[in-house]
């Protein structure tokens, strides 16, 4: 046990094998010494029987073990299986876990749910970056099973002495078991039990000391293992920084940062951007492309064939004569720039995260250095990027299959490695469902190696079944249909499939409200409240949330005729927009982003309960984190132009409170107070003038009999 290797993902494996010397911190000499305290010679494992203890329905597993679990330092795991073994005896387990290559820690299983379920249950923090791995190993547990006979026959007033006699034997084997593991204390007082458990003179104090606590705590130090079955896989976590599970995203183009209308901006003119995302209380500044752009085939403004002079071209047309995937456009600064600017956002706490689009302009120096790693058509001409009846001659797909395919590959991974180098540790992948899956699982296997701080962003709008693949691969977090997403059932159904195990131990959402792609239809026939809406919903459903800006806060919401795409759109042109304009909604953003800040239960990747509302316009939904913060409540009006009204339903038992006490409701972002009292109350949201409240939960205990609760 304990080996990772492809048997794991293609072979069907018993659900359980035989615990091997030293899978656990119980070492070879402990097992050795499982035996009576008479001597018994140390049983050679291939001689036992099979063990009895089956061990299944392990969570979280992710498609049988092929998969990491993912989780961010500091957060805490819960493991949980099926466990039991035939007939009565009763069984006692371990979780085990550890960071990769090191020593095997334990925590203990204990039962959970309901009586006779056999379900157990254990967790444990995971503390550093990389892989860790774990295990569950579980045994008949002989001296409570013993101990649980000796109960009944007690209670039934029937005769223990040959019982007796019995746990005398269980007893000393444990201190054979604990002298050989060093524990002298330990097996100096299993000794003296077990002479006393013998000793019929001792008759009316031997049944005591045999169902006693701390007998029963010395024996569960030192278990008898040597028939433990342990669970067939080895499972594994990729831990990552918080960032990968939580943070708030604010995306902008550098060259529309200039404060003069029409002109280029530069690296410089985006550090005021960079000041001002962060004012807003944003954690991350995500840059589409900022490499030279191609001229061959450019497009003009709104996606038009052809470029007019001065057109700047779209920025995802990588590669120029001046460079490409390492390089700067000139119009926009220099690496040196770049490294200021990179500078600049870690003095005001922000994090700069870059686009990494594998793709290619037709004037990219790997076109003429490397034309064998792209597609080429019988006439000998390369293979443009197409999706019908769209066409796009500025960009050349890369051939991740040709004959070169691994130098192409490294050469993409020294690109990764390139914008580390210079302190870029964020990368929003553009359109990687369409490049092979085995090149992403190298690619971030690969980078993690070195650095296992790098968060991957997946930009995937795709079907589910490859959205969700990519997550498994190793992209830290994944774009998803939000944006598509705008009814109450719609919101409940796609968010209760989000949050279900075993999709969330392996995908975290980051809901992008809008892009430079897309403008939504909610925010094209809405209103200023329309983009409130949107903004309340995807900063609390879940930890890593984002806008595309300007535009999203200065309320754009023109797009061309028909289409999900803005009217001169800022991916063909450079824009110049007033970001101190008056009707901005920068101050509800920075409300927001504050709220989150202050409250773990809505960063978290946590738990989405949707609580009952009697208005199909209203959705409401707690946000909970497994550290004990303070519950949030989120009631959201979905109708952008109209107020509603209904009851709410909360679930008074799961929050602690009391029936037939008031309690205060504080609107976080309103700052309002109500008093309510019981589970359905009187909720009323005008959109005029907030659509949304954002109640967090806390209790105060003024006396020994009078509460008051705080929500």
């Amino acid at each position: 046990m304990g080996r990772r290797d492809s048997s794991c993902a293609s072979a069907a494996p018993s659900t359980i094998e035989r615990a091997r010397p030293g899978a656990s911190r119980i070492d070879r000499d402990a097992r050795a010494a499982s035996g009576s305290a008479a001597g018994r010679v140390a049983e050679e494992t291939a001689d036992l029987p099979p063990p009895r203890v089956v061990i299944e329905a392990v969570e979280p597993e992710v498609d049988d073990g092929r998969f990491s679990v993912k989780r961010a330092v500091g957060d805490w795991v819960e493991v949980s299986a099926t466990v039991f073994a035939e007939g009565h005896d009763v069984v006692s387990g371990v979780v085990l876990h550890r960071q990769e290559g090191e020593d095997w820690s334990e925590v203990a299983l204990a039962p959970t749910g309901s009586p006779g379920n056999d379900r157990w249950a254990a967790r444990f923090r995971v503390g550093a970056l990389g892989v860790h791995e774990y295990s569950i190993e579980a045994w008949v547990d002989a001296f409570s099973s013993w101990r649980h006979g000796l109960a009944r026959k007690l209670d039934a007033g029937l005769g223990v002495h040959s019982e007796l006699l019995e746990g005398a034997a269980l007893v000393a084997n444990a201190a054979a078991r604990a002298e050989a593991a060093g524990e002298r204390d330990d097996a100096e007082l299993l000794r003296a039990a077990s002479a006393r458990l013998a000793d019929a003179a001792r008759d009316g104090e031997r049944a005591r000391m045999a169902l006693s606590p701390s007998l029963r705590d010395a024996v569960a130090r030192h278990p008898d293992r040597t028939q433990a079955a342990r669970y067939a896989r080895t499972l594994r976590i990729q831990v990552e920084r918080e960032r990968a599970a939580e943070g708030a995203w604010y995306e902008f183009f550098p060259r529309s940062a200039s404060r003069e209308a029409g002109a280029h901006g530069t690296l410089r003119d985006a550090e005021d951007r960079l000041a001002y995302a962060a004012a807003m209380g944003f954690d991350v500044v995500y840059l589409p492309p900022i490499h030279p752009i191609g001229e061959s085939y450019r497009k003009g403004k709104s996606n038009a064939p052809a470029a007019e002079p001065g057109d700047p071209g779209s920025p995802w047309a990588i590669g120029a004569a001046a460079g490409g995937h390492t390089s700067v456009h000139p119009d926009l600064g220099t690496l040196d720039d770049f490294d200021r600017f990179v500078a600049r956002a870690r003095e005001l706490g922000v994090e700069v995260a870059l686009d990494l689009a594998f793709q290619c302009s037709p004037d990219h120096p790997w076109v003429r250095e490397h034309p064998e790693w792209f597609r080429h058509r019988p006439d000998g001409t390369i293979q443009y990027a197409e999706n019908p009846p769209k066409k796009y001659q500025d960009i050349y797909p890369l051939d991740f299959e040709s004959r070169d395919w691994r130098a192409l590959w490294n050469a993409l991974l020294e690109v990764v490695r390139f914008w580390i180098a210079r302190g870029v540790l964020i990368f929003r992948v553009d359109n990687p469902h369409t490049k092979p899956f085995a090149f992403w699982e190298w690619l971030i296997r690969e980078t993690r190696a070195r650095h296992p701080e790098v968060v991957f962003l997946a930009e995937a709008f795709t079907r589910p079944a490859v959205l969700r693949h990519l997550a498994k691969l190793g992209f830290s977090q994944s774009y998803t249909y939000f944006t598509w997403r705008n009814g109450k059932d719609e919101l409940i159904a796609y968010f209760t499939e989000l949050y279900r195990p075993a999709v969330s131990d392996y995908l975290r959402p980051n809901l992008f409200a809008n892009t430079p792609d897309i403008l939504p239809e909610f925010l094209q026939t809405g209103s200023r409240a329309a983009f409130e809406i949107r903004l309340v919903l995807a900063a609390t459903l879940s930890g890593s949330y984002g806008i595309y800006g300007p535009p999203f806060e200065l309320c754009v919401s023109q797009a061309l005729p028909g289409r999900e795409e803005y009217a001169d759109s800022e991916k063909y042109e450079v824009r110049t927009w007033d970001v101190g304009a008056r009707d901005s909604l920068r101050p509800f953003i920075t409300r927001i982003n504050r709220i989150r800040r202050e409250n773990p239960s809505l960063r978290s990747h946590g738990r989405v309960e949707f609580v009952h509302v009697d208005n199909p316009q209203i959705l409401a939904y707690l946000r909970t984190a497994p550290d004990e913060a303070p519950p949030v409540l989120v009631v959201v009006n979905l109708d952008p132009n109209y107020a509603q009204s209904g009851f709410i339903e909360l679930p008074l038992a799961d929050l602690g409170l009391d029936a037939d006490r008031t309690y205060q409701m504080h609107d976080l972002l309103g700052d309002g107070r109500y008093l309510w009292r019981g589970a359905r109350n009187y909720v009323k949201l005008d959109p005029r003038e907030s659509p949304a409240h954002v109640f967090r939960l806390r209790r105060h205990v003024r006396t020994e009999r009078d509460f008051d609760y705080y929500l």
